[in-house]
């Protein structure tokens, strides 16, 4: 679902670009690249990137739950020998699929969504929720690209998502001085009550903290882009530049995604069951990670996980497990 923006693309300060190019750039576990293969080997020449964000690349371990991957592809077409799933993506990007790898011993496993890469850019700028610009805003690699111009390609769409994501949140926050931490903790919060998620404050929080070095220098390259919300201090903090007029304009917008997404979080649910082997166990594992709160999968969640998904959403919703 697309924001109805039809002007053109922002120009965007050279300086974000280079910092997300060296962001995306670091090295990552080798063992990261026989998932890579795996994918490549699986969509051939439609495959344009894959990226990597998440628990695992902030850990560094892959035995650590399961590795979070975007594939981008050039054509949702090319991409699926099964037109359903083709249709499935073009309507409601991404498609989640379920990847396992044997490595000695070991078994890698990975959640991967598979978006377009023209999906991919316009969600990073033009889509009203913030189900891409909220992700890619924070810290990610780009794990391979197909070459040099797809590669600045998708650090382009990078920098956009760290400029909607920044640009949404301080038009919601009050025209006061707030450091660095603060104002990517508050904007976390905004994207985290737009999704049916299990994170609490102190999940924003912590990733604020552990990226504080990352977070400063983006948001100090993304400064130019965004004139007239905020404004650098010498101390390192930014003056927000809000009114009151634009700010409950903006909380507003937030109540709206907040909705909105609800709406497409289940949509998104639904279509899992048909994409992802196992979703029902992986959703149950990753409440319980963030929230301490099990999830039994009954024999009826599993025979009709859509009608009966539904019914456990409204008692996770009532506990505060998800929001």
């Amino acid at each position: 679902m697309t924001d109805p923006v039809t002007n053109a693309t922002k120009k965007l300060p050279t300086q974000l670009i280079t910092e997300v190019s060296s962001q995306c750039s670091r090295a990552v576990s080798a063992d990261f690249a026989l998932l890579v293969d795996a994918l490549v080997t699986r969509f051939d020449a439609s495959l344009d990137a894959v990226l990597l964000y998440g628990s695992c690349l902030r850990s560094g371990n892959l035995d650590e739950g399961i590795v979070d991957l975007y594939v981008i592809v050039d054509d949702y077409k090319k991409a699926y020998s099964q037109r359903h799933l083709s249709i499935l993506n073009a309507w409601l990007a991404p498609n989640v699929f379920y990847l396992e790898v044997a490595h000695g011993e070991k078994t890698l496993r990975a959640k991967y969504a598979v978006i377009s890469t023209v999906d991919f850019g316009r969600g990073s700028q033009y889509w009203f929720h913030s189900y891409i610009w909220a992700r890619f805003a924070q810290p990610s690699r780009l794990l391979y690209a197909r070459d040099e111009p797809t590669r600045q390609r998708i650090y382009l769409a990078i920098a956009h998502a760290v400029v909607t994501f920044l640009e949404s949140g301080f038009k919601a926050l009050k025209a006061e001085s707030v450091n660095v931490e603060e104002i990517w903790t508050r904007c976390l919060m905004f994207t985290y009550a737009a999704e049916l998620r299990a994170e609490q404050e102190t999940r924003a929080r912590d990733l604020a903290q552990l990226n504080l070095d990352d977070f400063t220098k983006l948001t100090a390259a993304a400064e130019p882009a965004l004139a007239g919300l905020l404004e650098g201090q010498p101390d390192g903090s930014y003056q927000c530049l809000s009114d009151n007029k634009s700010r409950k304009k903006a909380l507003w917008h937030w109540r709206l995604r907040r909705w909105q997404g609800r709406m497409l979080s289940i949509l998104r649910l639904s279509k899992a069951t048909i994409t992802f082997r196992d979703c029902l166990d992986y959703a149950a594992w990753k409440i319980e990670r963030h929230t301490g709160i099990q999830v039994e999968i009954t024999p009826m969640l599993r025979r009709h996980p859509v009608i009966w998904g539904f019914k456990v959403m409204w008692q996770l919703l009532r506990r505060g497990a998800i929001r």
